[in-house]
Formats: structure tokens, sequence, C-alpha cells
């Protein structure tokens, strides 16, 4: 046993900490949360709007035009069909604003973060600790402070998922960005390109498919957060599988289950298409 006059606990701090930080900022948090939610709420009437069959087409559309066959796009845009076959749509919709929500705020902090991560080595020195932190926090944790300072609903949810999420886009930005041959830099700076043409006409393209295997990195953390966030009010399929595991209802649970899966299946087939359309030619 390890002696108890070495136990040494810091919950008690953390706990005093963030109480002080709810009654300090309450105000902050609360418009935060409402910018979120406005946001949020804005994502979903849009993706609502759109009929089911409308998402079918997109989906054939975009794949066909990434990959220029015609069997696997077909495959991929009938996926959807089975979700509404289940009497899921509009929980998958749900789902979805929050994905695209969180995603979006990911791509929004990350992606500059990344830059900077590989522009200046004092910002990688300080991020790398964190992110590798980030992703081998338990994904419950992040659930604890989201709910404690935004109270339940979907924007603790957004949050949690969010933090989860971050990491991948951050680091893959980064290292597409070194990636980029120094040959290649310094033919631009041969032709007179500022640091900022530089990273903007020839770094940023050329590590463009990195970039986008972050996107699909993150999205598909996001999407691993469904069903954890719905413990603390995200509602969606990660609600529906819940209550089928409260319930003992397998084949519900499996329904909802297999609805996160297809959604996941679309949304990186799409995106990793999209990373290969964007590659470099060889040679």
């Amino acid at each position: 046993m390890f002696p108890e006059s070495l136990q040494y606990h810091v919950a008690g701090g953390v706990n005093r900490f963030v109480n002080n930080l709810i009654e300090s900022y309450a105000p902050l948090f609360d418009s935060i949360s409402a910018g979120i939610l406005t946001f949020l709420l804005g994502v979903h009437s849009v993706l609502a709007a759109i009929p089911w069959w409308a998402y079918m087409l997109a989906i054939f559309i975009l794949c066909r035009y990434f990959t220029k066959k015609l069997l696997s796009p077909a495959v991929l845009a009938a996926l959807p069909f089975f979700i509404g076959m289940f009497g899921l749509w509009p929980m998958a919709v749900e789902t979805l604003s929050v994905i695209v929500t969180a995603v979006m705020l990911a791509l929004l902090f990350g992606l500059p973060l990344g830059v900077l991560m590989a522009e200046i080595k004092t910002v990688a020195l300080l991020l790398r600790p964190i992110l590798d932190g980030m992703q081998t926090m338990p994904s419950f944790v992040y659930l604890i402070p989201a709910m404690m300072l935004f109270g339940l609903g979907k924007v603790p949810a957004v949050l949690a998922t969010l933090i989860y999420a971050l990491p991948p886009v951050i680091r893959l930005t980064a290292l597409g960005l070194n990636q980029v041959p120094e040959s290649v830099e310094e033919a631009a700076l041969a032709y007179g390109a500022t640091r900022w043409q530089l990273l903007k006409e020839v770094r940023l393209p050329l590590a463009m498919p990195s970039i986008l295997a972050g996107v699909n990195q993150t999205t598909m953390m996001a999407l691993a957060m469904v069903v954890i966030s719905s413990m603390i009010g995200a509602k969606g399929l990660g609600q529906e599988v819940l209550l089928s595991i409260n319930r003992i209802d397998v084949g519900r649970g499996f329904e909802a289950g297999m609805s996160v899966v297809f959604l996941a299946i679309i949304i990186d087939r799409l995106t990793q298409n999209l990373a290969k359309r964007l590659e470099p030619p060889q040679g």
C-alpha cells in the first residue's frame, strides 16, 4: 500500500478554482453559452430545412465528383435512406448539427493554432504537452467542467466535443506545413515571395491533404462523443443509444448504433476523397 503520509490531493483546489470561476465569470459563461446556442440553432434550422432526398443527392454528386466512380457514390448516397427508414431522421439531423457546430469551432481555433505551431517553435513546445494531455484524457472527464460551467444541454455537449476533437486538426495542420519540401520554399523565396505569400500560396496548398486528414480525424472524434455527450443533454442519436442501454432494448440500440455508423462512413469517405483529390501531383 502507498503510505498515507505521502498522499496529496489536488481535487479540493481544483473544485475551489472552478467554483471561484463560476462565481466571478458567470455572466461571461452565460454570454458564451448564448452565442454557441444561437449558432447551433441556426445550423440545426438549416440542416432540418433540407429535404431527406437532397442529402442523398448531394452525397452522390460530391462522391461522384471526387472519385469519378459510380457504384461507391450510389452505395454511399443510399445510407441516409436507412436512417430515415429506422425513424431516426430528426435525431440524426440533431446529432449532425452538434457535430457540425463542434467541428466548425474546432477548425476556427485549430487551423490558426496549427499554423502557429508550425511557424513558431516556442508555440510548438507549449502546445505539444497540452495536446498530449487532451488526447489521453478520458473523454468522460470533459463532461464535468462543461456541465459545471454551462449546465445541461447541447451547449456543454458542443464544448466537450470541441475539446475532445480539437487536437488532430492542430497536429496534422502543423505536420503538413512542416513536411513541405525545403527546396520548394527556397524556390518561392528566390522568386521574391514574402513570408505571408510563402504560407498562403505555397505551404498551405501543399499541406492541404494533411490538413483535410486532420479535419477527417476531428470529425470522427466528434462522432465518437455522440453517445457520451448525450449524458449531459445532447439528445439526438446518442440519447437513443443511451435509452436503449438503460432499457436493455437490443433492437433499438442496434438501429441507433447503425445510424451513427452510417453518418461516420459518409463523412469519412467524403473527407478522405476530398483529401485525395487535393493531393499535389507526384513527380
